[in-house]
């Protein structure tokens, strides 16, 4: 089965990873890093590889980042380029508890890591509506 790791500002990780378990029951190799204010950029570097770590390689692992191009991200970035040999580590920012409820279940019939993450994306996509009462129906 597919890892995943949630990592996120303040308790963000953590807090999706509660969300997860009311809705969809307690998710195999899933864990939370949460970048607390008291966390340095290496604080977070480390609590990434041991989560990687103890995770492993089978099956790949996807690293769901709360948002793009900010510290999380950048470090699960960094650590898939430097452990590239190593494990199969894909990284996704704009995290949402529906896209993680959505790709917790697919990880039981998706094979491949970067299949998951591409899931990710577009499950992320359509979590995003505008309510339109014109489109309602009676």
């Amino acid at each position: 089965m597919i890892g995943m790791i949630i990592m996120g500002h303040g308790g963000f990780a953590s807090g999706l990873e509660s969300a997860v378990r009311i809705l969809a029951g307690i998710p195999e190799k899933f864990i939370a890093v949460d970048y607390r204010q008291e966390d340095s950029a290496d604080d977070l570097e480390v609590n990434l590889k041991k989560a990687v770590r103890t995770l492993g390689n089978e099956g790949g692992i996807l690293v769901l980042c709360d948002l793009a191009e900010d510290t999380p991200y950048k470090t699960a970035v960094s650590l898939k380029k430097k452990w590239k040999d190593e494990y199969d580590i894909e990284v996704v920012g704009g995290a949402s508890l529906g896209m993680l409820v959505s790709i917790n279940l697919a990880r039981g019939y998706v094979s491949s890591v970067s299949d998951l993450a591409d899931l990710a994306v577009d499950e992320g996509r359509k979590q995003i509506v505008k309510y339109d009462a014109d489109q309602e129906e009676d």
